[in-house]
This record gives C-alpha cells, sequence and structure tokens, in this order.
C-alpha cells in the first residue's frame, strides 16, 4: 500500500497492517484553552501517543525580571496563572521579604491569607465550570462564573485592578481596607456557599458527567510524584501534600482546614478535590476574619520598600527622597540566596532568587507548577479518545501563562 502524506503504515505483531494517522490538537484550538500543541500520533480516535510542543507564548519572564527593580517585578507575576493572579503576587513578596529578613505584622498575614484564598477560589471556579462545559453542560459555567466577578469586585476595590492585579507591596498593603471592602467580602462568604452547592447539583452525581470524567485521564499517585506533581493534581491522586500546612507562610499554621484528597487521579477526582477545597477556602477565610488584630498597621517597617504616605511626601524632604528613590528603583538589597514557595491554584509556585546586592536581581527562576505536570500529559492520555484528552487537559487547568512563561 502506498503512504499518504499524513499517515504511518506500521506492521504489529500479528503481521497485520495498522494506519496511524496525524493529527494536531492545537496550538490554536479553541479547546485547548491556550496557545500550546500537541502531535497526536491516531489510531481511529485512539490517541497512540502525543508529542507536546510549548514555548507559543514564551515571554522571558525570568529574563525580563532580571533588568527591573525588585517593584517592578510583580506585574510579570501577575501574568503566569491569570487566573489567580493576587497568589502569585503575594508569593513574589514573600520571598523578597525573606531575603530582607523582614518581619511582618500578623494583620497584613491575615489580609493576604484572604486575598490568596479569594484568588483559590476564582481558579478553581474557572476550572471546574469549563470541565462542565467541555463534558457538554453549559449551564453551570453560565451560572457560577457571576461570582468570579464578585471576587473581581473585592479585587478592584483595594487596588483598582481585576485580572492582572499587582495587588499589595513588599511589605504588606498600601492602604486599609474600605469599609465597602469588608462588606463585599462578608457578602461574598455568605452567598457562594449556596451557588456552590446548586452547581455542585448540576454535575457531581450527573450520570452523563460522570461517565465522562470517572477513569477519564487517570494518573497513579507514583507516577504524579515521579513527574513532580503538586496542588489538586497531586492531591486527587492521593498524595495529601499541601505547601500551607507542609511549609507553613503568612501564618497559615494559624488556621484549622483539612486537605481534601482523591483516589484514582482521573479527571473526576480532580473536579471533587478542587470542589471540596473551596469550601475550605471560604473556611480558612472565615477564621482569618474573625482571627484578624485590629490595631496593627498594614504593612511592615520597611522604609527601604515601602512607599510614604503621600501628605509626607508634599511636606517632608525625606518622604520625597525615599519616595523617588523606591519608585525609580534605586534601592539597594541584601546578597543572598532564597527560595520560597506558596501553594498556587495549580500546585506549588516556587521563587527561586539570587541577589548580588545590586538593585535588580542577579538570577531569578519561578517554579511554574502547569510547566512541570504538563509534562505527564502525554502518558495521561495514551490509549484514551481523542475527546477525553480535551477533557483531561481542562481537568489539570494547564494556563498557558504560566506554562511558557
Amino acid at each position: 500500500m502506498a503512504k499518504k502524506d499524513n499517515t504511518t503504515n506500521v506492521i504489529n505483531e500479528n503481521m497485520e497492517e495498522k494506519e496511524f494517522s496525524t493529527l494536531n490538537l492545537g496550538p490554536t484550538h479553541p479547546a485547548t484553552h491556550g496557545i500550546f500543541q500537541n502531535i497526536l500520533k491516531m489510531d481511529g480516535e485512539i490517541i497512540h501517543e502525543a508529542t507536546p510542543t510549548v514555548g507559543y507564548i514564551h515571554r522571558a519572564f525570568e529574563k525580563l525580571a532580571e533588568r527591573r527593580p525588585y517593584a517592578q517585578i510583580t506585574p510579570l507575576t501577575d501574568r503566569l496563572n491569570y487566573c489567580s493572579s493576587p497568589i502569585n503576587n503575594m508569593g513574589w513578596y514573600m520571598t523578597v521579604e525573606k531575603l530582607l529578613g523582614a518581619k511582618l505584622p500578623k494583620r497584613v498575614d491575615y489580609m493576604r491569607v484572604i486575598i490568596m484564598e479569594l484568588a483559590r477560589i476564582a481558579d478553581h471556579l474557572i476550572c471546574n465550570s469549563v470541565i462542565g462545559v467541555d463534558t457538554g453542560a453549559m449551564t453551570g459555567f453560565l451560572y457560577i462564573f457571576q461570582w468570579r466577578e464578585k471576587i473581581y469586585d473585592i479585587y478592584e476595590d483595594i487596588c483598582g485592578a481585576r485580572l492582572t492585579t499587582n495587588i499589595g507591596r513588599i511589605g504588606g498593603f498600601d492602604k486599609e481596607w474600605s469599609p465597602e471592602t469588608w462588606k463585599k467580602i462578608d457578602a461574598f462568604l455568605e452567598g457562594y456557599p449556596k451557588a456552590l452547592k446548586e452547581f455542585a447539583n448540576l454535575l457531581e452525581r450527573n450520570k452523563i458527567f460522570m461517565d465522562r470524567t470517572i477513569n477519564c485521564g487517570p494518573i497513579s499517585a507514583q507516577m504524579a510524584l515521579d513527574y513532580s506533581f503538586t496542588g489538586p493534581n497531586l492531591r486527587a491522586a492521593g498524595v495529601d501534600y499541601d505547601v500551607r500546612v507542609m511549609n507553613p507562610y503568612s501564618s497559615y499554621q494559624d488556621f484549622k482546614f483539612d486537605i481534601p484528597v482523591g483516589q484514582s487521579g482521573d479527571t473526576y477526582d480532580r473536579f471533587m478535590v478542587r470542589q471540596e477545597e473551596m469550601y475550605q477556602s471560604l473556611e480558612i477565610i472565615r477564621q482569618a476574619i474573625a482571627k484578624m488584630p485590629k490595631d496593627e498597621p498594614v504593612h511592615a517597617d520597611l522604609p527601604d520598600f515601602f512607599l510614604p504616605p503621600k501628605d509626607e511626601v508634599y511636606n517632608n524632604m525625606e518622604a520625597l527622597i525615599y519616595h523617588f528613590k523606591i519608585v525609580m528603583g534605586e534601592m539597594d538589597i541584601p546578597r543572598g540566596e532564597v527560595y520560597h514557595a506558596v501553594e498556587g491554584g495549580n500546585g506549588e509556585l516556587g521563587f527561586y532568587l539570587v541577589s548580588d546586592g545590586g538593585r535588580t536581581p542577579f538570577r531569578l527562576h519561578f517554579r511554574r507548577p502547569c510547566f512541570i505536570y504538563y509534562q505527564a500529559y502525554p502518558e495521561m492520555i495514551k490509549g484514551s479518545m481523542l475527546s477525553d484528552a480535551i477533557i483531561t487537559m481542562s481537568s489539570m487547568n494547564v494556563i498557558a501563562g504560566e506554562l511558557d512563561a
């Protein structure tokens, strides 16, 4: 038989001729949720093997950061996992603060926890609703998505931005949150559990949804560890690793919450783990509000990195000088080498920072969980149907901005 341009002829063990076809999944396929490509070797509708291609939107953030003052690197972290950008912001601030040896007020820690858990809910909300869309269930997405907008309203009250937030500062927050912000947080805590329950009723015991997700894209605990999985994808495989518990930061040790785990590591388990984590995040926020110190500042004592109040800038020469030097990036940072990780929406988000004592990082590396666990994707979809490959990718929550950086 003559070869066709897009096929390969293979002789199997029984000497029967088998014809494979090649299919490009991406880089602009709308169902891949980002610009990345998978070259699939197909036996009919069964995936025989997959070869991923990354780097379509690589923006060299690590090298860009090495030419920027520390306070100006935050907008780069926004554009990693943009579904939960405040977690990226806080992780970067904590890395710099670790190098500075800064001690933060408890109020700052708790306010950061509230922001990070709201961001986690927004991230999981998007991921789970999109899994529903990819199985043909649009209603849940349209209903639950309005609650992401309510979270973005809270961001906007705090910092003026919604998606790429640049929220907070090295050392804390630029100002106290307004009473309106706290009211919106309280309203979210009151209303979202009911909406989340209604969303769960649409999908969790839905026969069609369960048939499409159970045993779809499974990964064992050992394989997940071999591929350095973290976050919900690892916990869905049965491993209860959570950075907030194993290496607490921002006073997470002050809060009680459970770590949801799955068993089979399939799409349904990943969905259910994220569902339960949203409930746990709500409980953490409630605890943070209840324990919030009332009479503490919202920033650490870091005059070299924290802008002085405007009224002082207008009336005090020393404050004006500090303001100018901070904005222009003229503050040196101590020499040192640190690594700090936070529990991002997708897993362990780490920052490896090397300082030579100058005004910009000497070296900076982002540990992006998407980039690490995406390497297992070909193994997870091998032998599955093409339609399962889309759902598996959705359930892994692969964010192209974080994958490529």
